[in-house]
């Protein structure tokens, strides 16, 4: 698959390479650094020059590249650098140019043991850190009776779990999170709403436990329980390798027997009847040349139960803005000049109720007036227990031979971050 796998730091110095094949000399790196990290016109992630196609993905000013000559698959190859990415969080958390040179010695034991003459074997966190450890070395008695579970869960049939676990009280917690992206237009009419979800999954669970996992999918709805309304429909589902896929296809079940401690079960995203839980309603009006006046509402659409917190509304005004006078019943508004923005914090807002803002903005009077582009207003906000999908977790079952009893948790989470957007 790869050739060769390089971390460049911003200035295209190479920090870690690693050639699996013959097909590449170390000089191939000077190829990359001049093609693309010297070049800011280049913007695509994929660049091929002659036979040679440079993978790249960028995070914290690095570059983490895989080369190859061969027609690889494009997105395994992407996996891939992700998936060291999120091995080396899990190893040293924050992944930047410090960390790599300080854990250099880490990071090729970790690329030597995920690739295989450029191919990819076993990359699950928790089989990795049972042998490539940071911590003191251990009696040579137990490393030998250790390496023996190693061996037996690396090339066992669930190599990401080891069958001796074992706790006292057996739990299981889900978390399901989305994240809503809107656009709206000044006419309040929604130009794109969909919802980026995901199932973060905490098992506690003593054995080798089988879970099924159930949620109100349209498609097992319509095949089975035709008189409930509340079926959800799921785009673009993708699961953690543990789910057995037949049995999703066949019977639209996630059946799995889950890794250790936390990982990500699944990730999904819905395009239809997605619930918006806030609306707002701006007012701006421009006053001549000198002042522009503010009003912007904001309605919690959800029940009157549950409440949205960590509120922030990000209220744009124009380049020429000297000074804003805010008044709020809710919260606390202030004008950051820096930013050219209004920020409206609200700690919290209950379900069914509303709050105002209503501003005046002072304008100092330029030679050549400028049309003002009027950006969106940006909403950021956090809703416990609502799902703007409406998916809904139908039931959690745990079966293990021994039959013990197990605890379970569901928690929802609606939230948005920079794409919560409204126009005016």
């Amino acid at each position: 698959m790869i050739s060769a796998f390089f971390i460049f730091n911003q200035k295209g110095e190479v920090l870690i390479s690693r050639l699996y094949r013959t097909d590449f000399k170390r000089s191939i790196a000077d190829v990359f650094r001049i093609q693309v990290v010297s070049n800011s016109d280049v913007r695509s992630p994929i660049i091929t020059l002659g036979s040679t196609s440079f993978f790249h993905v960028r995070i914290n000013n690095l570059y983490v590249v895989a080369v190859t000559k061969n027609n690889a698959n494009a997105a395994l190859v992407f996996e891939f650098c992700y998936r060291f990415i999120n091995i080396a969080k899990s190893y040293f958390g924050k992944i930047d140019e410090e960390s790599v040179k300080n854990n250099f010695v880490l990071i090729y034991e970790l690329i030597d043991e995920i690739s295989d003459f450029g191919y990819p074997q076993n990359s699950e966190i928790d089989t990795l850190k049972s042998y490539i450890t940071t911590e003191s070395v251990v009696s040579s008695a137990i490393a030998a009776e250790e390496s023996s579970k190693i061996t037996t869960q690396a090339t066992g049939a669930t190599s990401w779990r080891r069958g001796d676990v074992k706790y006292k009280k057996n739990e299981a917690f889900v978390d399901v999170v989305e994240t809503v992206n809107l656009s709206m237009s000044a006419k309040g009419t929604v130009l794109r709403a969909d919802v980026d979800g995901h199932i973060q999954m905490r098992a506690y669970l003593s054995g080798t436990p089988e879970c099924k996992f159930g949620l109100n999918d349209k498609l097992v709805i319509d095949k089975g329980d035709r008189g409930i309304s509340d079926a959800v429909e799921l785009d673009d589902c993708r699961f953690h390798q543990c789910v057995r896929l037949h049995d999703f296809d066949a019977t639209r079940t996630i059946s799995f027997i889950p890794p250790d401690g936390e990982f990500e079960l699944m990730r999904y995203r819905s395009t239809s009847n997605v619930k918006l839980p806030l609306r707002i309603i701006p007012s701006v009006t421009e006053i001549g040349t000198s002042q522009v006046a503010y009003t912007v509402t904001v309605k919690a659409n959800f029940n009157n139960k549950l409440s949205a917190t960590n509120v922030v509304l990000r209220i744009p005004t124009p380049l020429n803005t000297t000074t804003v006078e805010c008044k709020v019943a809710t919260g606390k508004a202030k004008y950051v000049p820096a930013e050219n923005v209004i920020v409206w914090k609200i700690p919290r807002i209950q379900g069914g109720s509303e709050c105002t803002f209503t501003g005046t903005a002072s304008l100092t009077i330029t030679t050549t007036r400028q049309v003002w582009a009027r950006p969106p207003i940006d909403v950021d906000f956090q809703v416990l227990m609502f799902t703007a999908s409406g998916l809904i977790v139908r039931f959690l079952k745990v079966f293990e031979k021994s039959n013990y009893q197990s605890v379970k948790w569901v928690r929802y989470l609606t939230k948005a971050s920079g794409t919560y957007q409204i126009r005016f």
